[in-house]
């Protein structure tokens, strides 16, 4: 009974993996057959280059979750971890957010071109991630900063209001 829930994570991480595997391959045959296929007429340098791109955006973050789920085994061959579980926020759903935006994009480019406009959702959400991480460590400028009439009444409204005190009445029987 030792380790059944790295066993249990073992087999989910594994079964998670091929699942995400015929996603992306899934994906990129429907890509070729359709796109390359039947609108080959349409099928330029600029196509090539697009599955190119998500060629390597499916294998980044494929690698990166490949190597999170990778279970770790003692030097007699005992399993001892079951790897990162999958079903975690974080960076790990980070990377399946781009497979599956990947994804998206790839099979609805088969429409129309202007689907790839949606890749700008990933480096926007990075950026705003990072914006509010850095913010976090710049000064506030409202320390120092003066407040207006309206805001200085009130708040002195509200702190002899706090130093008043609450005063209880008690019930005569």
């Amino acid at each position: 009974m030792a380790n059944q829930g790295a066993k249990k994570r073992k087999e989910e991480n594994s079964r998670h993996m091929k699942n995400l595997l015929r996603i992306i391959i899934a994906s990129n045959v429907i890509y070729i057959l359709v796109r390359a296929g039947i609108f080959h007429s349409t099928f330029g340098w600029k196509h090539w280059v697009g599955l190119m791109l998500t060629s390597f955006a499916y294998v980044i973050p494929y690698k990166q979750l490949a190597s999170m789920a990778k279970p770790a085994y003692s030097e007699n061959g005992e399993l001892l971890d079951g790897g990162f579980d999958m079903s975690t926020g974080g960076v790990c759903g980070y990377l399946h957010d781009i497979i599956y935006v990947t994804c998206f994009v790839q099979l609805t480019s088969i429409i129309s071109d202007k689907f790839w406009y949606i890749y700008l959702v990933i480096p926007a959400f990075a950026s705003y991630k990072v914006f509010g991480m850095v913010k976090g460590f710049l000064p506030q400028g409202s320390e120092g900063a003066e407040e207006d009439e309206k805001t200085r009444k009130k708040r002195e409204k509200m702190e002899k209001k706090a130093s008043r005190g609450k005063f209880v009445k008690a019930r005569n029987r």
